[in-house]
């Protein structure tokens, strides 16, 4: 990889020798190995042990909600940069997952090359398939840096996607209460 990166360097004009530049190569490929560590890692490896029955362990019913989980990730059309908010809720059945886990799919999926469409689906199916909730709703809020520092330039920008399964999509009144708990966590 390091090869390809100075060829870059050469391509756009740079002196790949010049002091500030020697070491670039191997800087940017370790970079990018760390920003995209999330094709190393699966599902059930971060969910393993994580799952608790609902009625032995937990004796829990209503909505859990895990909002504002930071996120970084890469859009693969320009291999930029995208990051902003994940907010993630699900109304238990039988299982409850630890807290921790969720921010770690949130993780896993957000480094690798994405679109946010993609990466929310991804979080969404994820927890219905192995927790099977009643119903699951995830919001993404981000920010692009292939639209704000190239192309249409709009520095103030914000793309939301949402993907609601099962009851967060089929009761109005279950989505909205999952909507109105985000946004009042995102006004503290």
């Amino acid at each position: 990889m390091k090869d390809l990166i100075r060829q870059i360097l050469v391509e756009i004009g740079e002196d790949p020798e010049r002091d500030g530049l020697k070491e670039t190569p191997h800087r940017v490929e370790q970079a990018l190995r760390f920003m995209t560590r999330g094709y190393a890692q699966s599902a059930d490896d971060l969910l393993n042990n994580a799952l608790f029955d609902v009625q032995e362990d937990v004796q829990y019913d209503e909505m859990v909600v895990v909002s504002n989980i930071d996120f970084f990730s890469m859009c693969e059309h320009h291999m930029l940069p995208f990051f902003g908010k994940v907010h993630v809720g699900y109304l238990p059945d039988k299982k409850v997952v630890g807290i921790s886990k969720i921010a770690r799919l949130v993780e896993m999926f957000s480094r690798r090359l994405q679109v946010q469409e993609r990466l929310t689906a991804q979080i969404a199916k994820t927890i219905q398939a192995n927790i099977k909730p009643l119903g699951v709703g995830v919001v993404i809020e981000a920010r692009h840096m292939c639209m704000m520092m190239r192309g249409v330039e709009k520095q103030n920008s914000r793309m939301t996607t949402s993907s609601m399964l099962g009851s967060f999509r089929r009761s109005a009144t279950t989505r909205a209460e999952f909507l109105d708990l985000i946004s009042k966590n995102n006004l503290k």
